[in-house]
């Protein structure tokens, strides 16, 4: 923590002799929340103004107000130099009933037992938010939204944790309004071949089930398939993604569908041109993007999957249909957008459209991006971001970005990729792509727990962005699991899978628990 550690150490030990004996007492109940900053009491305070302590081991001096705040001078702090259990309250009466939001800047050590923000005894049921680590030091916005049906509820913040650990808390509000994610994604693109050569997938008590229905159930509401024109495998090409997406309707969940505009991986720092359009001038490829994409949309619109969402490109940090499309000539990649974002519109009206890069915590990439293809006049919905936390920064920069990105331009903004490994050795003989500790992120290991937590973290993160823009969170391919013949290289059997420790099946091809966030509010 900061070097204000020390001290408080001393005065928590003063403090300790004078109030641990006595029991909380309880602030007057009102009907907005008081002292939201911490500021009324000063640095020592164990039980701030308007806030109420209790310890259910009689430590109610591990929660005490310190310098160094948020937006003031002062915050809340969670500490001891033993394991302790702690929470500070404050309890609202009086209220209109209806759906209301808490929101708190956060920091935190992590490796708690639990750290937690918590609205209960609100009339409906108890809703929380973990504070993630924040081993950078940065502040992070967190929300929590819950009914409020008896004109009453509780404001917590709650500690239990081992010596040492600690959590700031700073700049509260509670209002009126709801949050939430309507995108609970998965991109299944790899499920198909998996399962025609062997693949098979289990619940986590090990009987084998559908894939699909397991992650619908565990509470995926959008399935997101990459489309390829005409690549080496057969795979992810038109006839296999309409296949996967009538799976993915027939579970009741939303298709969000994934151009790629080539024949393999288009990424930042690859973006080649199917082969049947290699020759092709700039006005034969945008002729090329909207027979292509309108192709694929109408057979899906015609089979009753229409999609719901379209990415017009994937990871388009540096343009697509190289050299053409680059974004070393916006004028040409805004015209391809056009075409494949035009015959999108001419399938189905209400499809979103969505435009993808990579590097989520990236600000200055995504204004210089953005900021152009606003100059060109290309039509939009959704902004999508990939952002894995090995490469592209901590969560607090993700969070800047969205904040700023879903203002600047005013669209929803949405995750599209992230994962996480809860083990690090392969399963196969392919190296894994993290496969080392020093590669993962702070906080978070790699492990089954690990991997829960960055999921439920990068979800807070996007439901916590203002006015309801954050859309929410597609994990990367989750059934990609290690089967044979089923590798990176389309075009090479041979080539294996170095993804399967981040996939959400474990090496028993069981569903593991981090699953379960996709029921996330």
């Amino acid at each position: 923590m900061s070097g204000t550690r020390l001290r408080i150490a001393a005065a928590s030990a003063l403090g300790a002799l004078l109030l641990s004996a006595l029991p909380a007492q309880p602030a007057q109940a009102a009907s907005t929340l008081t002292n939201t900053g911490f500021e009324a009491g000063g640095t020592g305070t164990a039980t701030p103004s308007g806030w109420s302590t209790y310890s259910a081991t009689g430590q109610n001096t591990a929660s005490f107000t310190e310098a160094g705040g948020h937006g003031g001078s002062y915050r809340l702090t969670h500490w001891a130099s033993t394991a302790y259990q702690v929470e500070t309250y404050q309890y609202l009466s009086g209220l209109t009933n209806g759906s209301y939001t808490l929101s708190a800047w956060v920091r935190s050590s992590g490796g708690q037992s639990s750290a937690y923000l918590a609205l209960r005894n609100c009339g409906s049921a108890e809703q929380r938010t973990d504070l993630p680590p924040t081993p950078n030091g940065a502040w992070i916005r967190l929300v929590t939204s819950v009914n409020v049906t008896g004109g009453q509820c509780t404001i917590s913040i709650n500690s239990t944790a081992g010596a040492g650990q600690w959590l700031n808390v700073d700049d509260l509000t509670f209002a009126a309004g709801s949050t939430g994610l309507s995108v609970k994604g998965v991109d299944i693109s790899s499920l198909k071949k998996s399962e025609d050569l062997g693949g098979t997938y289990r619940t986590a008590a090990g009987a084998t089930a559908d894939p699909v229905s397991l992650l619908k159930s565990a509470g995926a509401t959008y399935g997101r398939l990459k489309v390829w024109v005409n690549p080496a495998d057969g795979y992810n090409n038109k006839a296999r993604v309409l296949a996967t997406a009538q799976r993915i309707k027939a579970q009741g969940m939303k298709l969000l569908v994934d151009f790629h505009y080539s024949d393999t991986w288009a990424d930042p720092g690859a973006q080649a041109k199917p082969a049947a359009w290699a020759s092709h001038s700039y006005s034969q490829l945008t002729t090329d993007v909207y027979n292509h994409t309108y192709d694929v949309l109408n057979a899906l619109k015609a089979q009753g999957t229409t999609a719901d969402m379209v990415q017009i490109g994937n990871e388009i940090n540096t343009g697509m249909l190289w050299p053409e499309g680059s974004t070393d000539n916006w004028s040409q990649l805004a015209g391809l957008l056009k075409s494949g974002i035009n015959a999108t519109k001419a399938v189905s009206s209400s499809t979103q459209i969505a435009l993808h890069l990579a590097h989520g915590g990236d600000n200055s990439l995504y204004r210089w991006w953005f900021d152009n293809a606003t100059a060109q006049g290309i039509p939009y919905d959704v902004i999508a971001l990939s952002f894995y936390g090995y490469w592209h920064g901590a969560l607090s920069d993700l969070q800047a970005n969205l904040d700023d990105i879903s203002a600047r331009y005013g669209k929803k903004v949405m995750v599209a990729e992230t994962a996480y490994p809860f083990r690090l050795d392969s399963e196969d003989s392919h190296e894994n792509i993290i496969d080392t500790t020093a590669e993962l992120v702070s906080g978070y290991p790699a492990s089954s727990a690990g991997q829960s937590a960055w999921l439920r973290d990068v979800m807070n993160v996007v439901e916590a962005v203002p006015n309801g823009r954050g859309l929410g969170v597609v994990y990367w391919e989750p059934t990609w699991t290690a089967v044979s013949g089923n590798g990176w290289n389309p075009a090479d059997p041979a080539s294996g899978n170095g993804w399967e420790n981040q996939a959400l099946f474990d090496y028993d091809s069981r569903l593991l628990p981090a699953a379960s966030w996709l029921a996330h509010r």
